[in-house]
């Protein structure tokens, strides 16, 4: 087994060749002046590979890229299972969310809560969303890709690793706006599978027999779902968290959500999305299988999460390291440029246009730039401290389940139930979100409650629902004229099928996502 990770020159040449490549292309496919629909949303004319790809590859940041593979290493492969959900949760989307999104043509997420509820939600979500950006999203991918940097190239400090990173990322995110960062994330997506599928295959060549990984995996560690005792993922949990979070992470999140909103049509909207859902369902056999394979080549590892690299230095020839190497970086800068380009998005759309109506066209691109490298600066300045709290960020996943299911619950029932207000959606996403700090802080650090983070996140739904029906109901109904053309109704799905009629089935949404299900089902019933 290899002790030390050495890079050659060859090695270094293909990563500085593909950094290159991967920045100019971007740039130069969209260079010009850009007005804010072009800088924000790429001129909304997305199509849906592009959407796909860039879905997926934002998705996948340097921590999963390397997690994922010390989680096989570690407990088998039930991690998949926030994988395949998300292709159950993409098909939700495209029936019956995403048209509501590209009908109001909207630039964010808060912004279609103020043309379903009122402005108070918008601020508070939006002041959530970038909150989350900084110091969450960002700061941990940079973390996560400076801590493989750092193993690779051990000189430098942490600090140098991520500022070099979020450089990588944030040049052509500040210069070519969201159409720069679906071209990149698309080539990045490309190599990170490329590289993980490559992995895949020397990996199972160098093990003796599958049978060989049966007999020195843990017990159940080749199942997908787990019982209902399971510390780290309980069945039940799928549904009372793992579906909760995922729909929040792809039908709320403007991280994710700004891909779509920029589609060139409805159809490439949904068609993305579901590619998207396809690509998910390759991560068991890219990320999370090499892992778990490599259980019968190195036993014992001291770090589950030197899984990844490991494998890429033992099994490849110099030259081709350098084919993974980029796949990381892909997978850590995909996710740090989208992360930017949202949170300038939301900074310029959801505060300065909304508290500032004159500014123009102009003003509004440069203070997205200018957004993106405050952003930028305040993730590198803050990604190095997370070393100071390691049993902070080991609860990044529970986080989410304490604090997100009352942004789920204002999305979903806003949608399905025209009666919900404007006043019962701001107090249950205030609301909701500090109770759900306080009780992050109270279980997860504090110990006070011995409840596992999957299933609060299901009593947190359940309570948010309720509160959010009850004060609707307790308060005035909302214009129903304004709000109508937000929510869904069966007329609508009996009117699009008349519309589909004469449809290919290649072209029909409906019987993709029926395809992609049923591609699901077999995958989750061969592994159960």
């Amino acid at each position: 087994m290899t002790e030390t990770f050495e890079v050659g020159a060859l090695d270094i040449g293909i990563l500085v060749g593909y950094l290159v490549l991967s920045r100019l292309i971007p740039l130069l496919l969209t260079r010009g002046e850009k007005d804010s629909s072009e800088y924000f949303l790429g001129g909304r004319n997305f199509v849906w590979p592009l959407i796909g790809f860039s879905l997926f590859a934002t998705n996948m940041s340097g921590a999963s890229f390397v997690g994922l593979a010390g989680a096989g290493y570690n407990s088998g492969i039930s991690v998949y299972s926030y994988e395949w959900m998300a292709a159950v949760i993409l098909v939700l989307f495209v029936f019956f969310i995403l048209p509501f999104y590209l009908r109001s043509e909207v630039f964010t997420m808060p912004e279609f809560l103020e043309r379903r509820y009122d402005r108070r939600s918008r601020t508070t979500f939006a002041g959530f969303l970038v909150f989350m950006s900084m110091f969450v999203d960002a700061a941990a991918a940079l973390y996560a890709g400076g801590l493989v940097a750092r193993t690779l190239f051990p000189g430098p400090p942490l600090w140098v690793h991520v500022a070099a990173l979020a450089l990588l990322a944030g040049v052509y995110t500040i210069f070519g706006g969201l159409g720069a960062v679906v071209i990149s994330d698309s080539i990045q997506a490309v190599v990170l599978i490329l590289g993980g599928a490559l992995i895949f295959f020397l990996t199972w060549r160098e093990i003796p027999s599958w049978e060989a990984m049966e007999a020195a995996a843990p017990a159940g560690a080749l199942s997908i779902i787990q019982p209902i005792d399971d510390p780290a993922l309980p069945w039940p949990g799928l549904f009372t968290g793992v579906l909760i979070i995922g729909i929040y992470f792809w039908t709320t999140n403007q991280l994710i959500v700004q891909r779509t909103l920029g589609a060139k049509s409805l159809d490439h909207g949904r068609w993305g999305s579901l590619f998207a859902g396809f690509l998910k369902l390759s991560i068991l056999w890219i990320m999370i299988f090499p892992g778990t394979m490599a259980i019968v080549l190195y036993p014992d590892l001291p770090n589950p999460d030197l899984v990844f690299p490991t494998l890429a230095f033992d099994l490849l020839p110099i030259g081709i390291r350098g084919l993974i190497l980029a796949a990381l970086v892909a997978a850590i800068t995909s996710s740090v440029d989208s992360i930017l380009n949202s949170s300038s998005t939301l900074v310029t759309m959801d505060f300065v246009r909304e508290f500032r109506p004159g500014t123009s066209d102009a003003a509004l691109v440069q203070i997205g730039r200018i957004t993106t490298g405050v952003v930028m600066v305040v993730s590198v300045a803050w990604a190095p401290q997370i070393e100071n709290f390691p049993s902070l960020w080991q609860y990044l996943q529970s986080v989410l389940s304490y604090t997100v299911p009352p942004v789920v619950a204002v999305f979903l029932v806003g949608i399905f139930w025209r009666r919900a207000n404007g006043v019962a959606a701001f107090v249950t996403l205030l609301g909701g979100i500090l109770i759900g700090v306080v009780f992050f802080i109270l279980n997860e650090i504090q110990g006070v409650f011995d409840l596992q983070f999957l299933y609060a996140s299901g009593i947190s739904f359940a309570i948010s629902i309720g509160v959010l029906i009850g004060l609707s109901l307790l308060t005035p109904a909302p214009d129903y004229e304004r709000v109508d053309d937000l929510v869904w109704t069966p007329k609508l799905w009996r009117e699009e099928t008349r519309d589909l009629e004469g449809t290919p089935w290649w072209q029909n949404y409906r019987i993709q996502s029926i395809g992609l299900l049923a591609l699901t089902a077999v995958i989750v019933g061969w592994y159960w």
